[in-house]
């Protein structure tokens, strides 16, 4: 169940991070609201993770989803470069994280 809540709190993450980009575009309070609630439900997860997880792997997998997941949206949503390079090592961070969980 812990690598269910660290995929829930890198998925919340990245949530959090699309809301820091969505203040600096309309910096209405909605986003701020959502912001918090992203991260906070982000750091809850991770937390619970954490209770089973050793904390390097927990946090490298919880940042690599995030970091990842935070490229792509981007790209995404967002018009953001798109090229080969970017999405290789997008994998390679992804990649990282599947090894973690493999040997943790």
């Amino acid at each position: 169940m812990a690598w269910v809540w660290l995929v829930l709190a890198g998925l919340f993450e990245m949530f959090g991070v699309m809301m820091i980009n969505q203040m600096h575009q309309d910096r209405r309070w909605r986003s701020l609201v959502w912001l918090i609630i992203g991260f906070g439900a982000s750091f809850f997860f991770l937390s619970e993770a954490m209770k089973t997880l050793p904390m390097g792997t927990a946090y490298a997998v919880w940042t690599g989803i995030g970091a990842a997941g935070g490229a792509l949206a981007g790209m995404i949503l967002y018009g953001e470069k798109k090229n080969w390079q970017r999405l290789l090592f997008i994998l390679m961070v992804l990649g990282a994280a599947v090894g973690l969980k493999l040997v943790a």
